[in-house]
């Protein structure tokens, strides 16, 4: 059996760093000693442990930079994409460091006497992390999961678990106690089914494809146990024609080609209205190629490779040599998992590379005749993450927001995450909702308490 892995740097294929791989066996070990932990750190004054999630936080801080540096190192990310995915770990951390202090329960008039709730941790919560985005997705479990008063023991995906076991030692030097959030590298058939089937974890958060996560779901339902699953998208990035053209078309190759295309959010399908569509094409091409893609670690490079040599041969499947490709953008040659920015006009919505997730730099251009046929669009795909609006009427932009079945959209731009606003999809992009102000509720139980008045 393999007990340590080569993690690679996807833009030079050199090895960065051997990392032992934890077996089934300390897994369990990893889950009792989470368990053992959970009195304890439950029973930490709201204030305590709120103070401990901003020496956390001051923690990431003074590290953001060797974070970073990890990152571009591991994943391949941009500098500037890596600084703030380090720092986007301090901010949540932030964040829900005022939640212990804000979780409160109710008083709710009854007859006969008083009636309370509470919000009670549920006790050890496992977090399996996705490659793409290493540092921020982890945040986004941990943080509201320890705050709410759970023991967090954390998966890493296999290629990048280098962040994450750097977070764990920041969080150890800032007095989290090291058995009430543990990193576990491993496999997700060794570590992450342990978090699945172990009773003693009682809530798993997974982030990752769709299928995997319908696996998950099933696994948790034999032990009635929480998910939170963060899938896959197919997002349309929808431009009207009395939208500002040049500025869509500037803005589009940044809305699926960061992180390579390596994003739930990418919007790798761009329905355009056909009146407009051939200008938008001719605005387009200068800005797809305008993406400098190159070494990572250059402050200049907006796109770096792909992460493994697996990867970018099934992104490299949706572009065939008869696909239908209007244009491409550049990579470098030789070392590395490049792949060019590329943009390709299927002729309807049944081609592979308009219908399903790609997840590499690849966006699909369609055109649509009006409002309605635009929506219609949109929704045919059994995804709902994100997207985007493009136009300049604000009762078209609500119409259309309120019509596209999908979790997160922006109107006349391409953000889809913010921490203080809660982050998940509809259909099969996911179940329940990360960040914003109720995240951490969703790591607690409800207990209801009567007391009687009555003599």
């Amino acid at each position: 059996m393999t007990t340590s892995f080569d993690v690679l740097n996807p833009a030079t294929e050199e090895v960065v760093r051997t990392v032992p791989l934890t077996s089934a066996e300390e897994t369990d070990a990893a889950i009792a000693r989470a368990h053992a932990a959970f009195p304890a750190w439950r029973d930490v004054t709201p204030g305590d442990r709120a103070r401990l999630l901003r020496r956390f936080a001051d923690a990431v801080e003074a590290d953001i930079e060797h974070l970073a540096r990890l990152e571009v190192e591991n994943s391949g990310h941009t500098i500037g994409n890596a600084r703030w995915e380090a720092g986007n770990v301090r901010d949540v951390l932030n964040y829900y460091s005022a939640a212990p202090e804000r979780l409160i329960g109710k008083q709710i008039p009854v007859p006969g006497g008083i009636n309370v709730t509470f919000q009670e941790p549920l006790g050890v919560v496992g977090v399996i992390v996705p490659w793409n985005f290493p540092m921020p997705i982890a945040g986004w479990g941990f943080a509201p999961a320890l705050a709410a008063g759970n023991t967090v023991v954390l998966k890493p995906a296999e290629l990048t678990p280098l962040t994450a076991i750097r977070l764990a030692e920041l969080a150890r030097e800032a007095g989290i106690p090291e058995d009430v959030f543990q990193v576990l590298p491993g496999k997700g058939s060794v570590v992450g089914q342990r978090f699945v089937d172990h009773g003693g974890v009682r809530k798993v958060v997974f982030t990752g494809s769709t299928e995997v996560g319908k696996q998950i779901m099933a696994g948790c339902a034999a032990q009635v146990k929480r998910v939170t699953l963060e899938l896959g998208g197919k997002n349309a990035n929808i431009v009207f024609a009395d939208s500002d053209l040049e500025k869509a078309a500037a803005t589009a190759p940044y809305g699926v080609f960061d992180n390579a295309g390596q994003d739930c959010c990418a919007r790798s399908l761009i329905l355009v209205q056909a009146s407009v569509y051939d200008r938008f094409m001719e605005l387009l091409e200068p800005a797809v190629h305008g993406v400098v893609v190159g070494d990572p670690g250059d402050e200049k490079t907006e796109m770096g490779p792909l992460i493994s040599a697996a990867h970018r041969a099934k992104v490299a499947s949706y572009v065939p040599d008869d696909a239908p490709v209007a244009f491409r953008g550049t990579a470098p040659e030789g070392r590395g998992f490049w792949f060019p920015p590329t943009v390709v006009t299927p002729p309807d919505l049944r081609h592979p590379v308009a219908a399903e997730e790609v997840f590499g730099p690849v966006v699909a251009v369609v055109p649509f005749a009006e409002e309605a046929d635009a929506i219609r669009m949109a929704n045919a795909t059994e995804y709902g993450l994100s997207g985007s609006i493009w136009t300049r009427d604000a009762g078209r932009a609500f119409r259309v927001a309120r019509g596209v079945e999908s979790g997160n959209l922006s109107v006349n731009s391409h953000s889809s995450v913010r921490y203080w606003t809660p982050f998940g999809g509809f259909k099969q992009s996911g179940l329940g909702r990360e960040l914003g102000p109720d995240a951490a509720a969703a790591f607690t139980e409800t207990k209801n308490v009567f007391l009687s008045t009555e003599e």
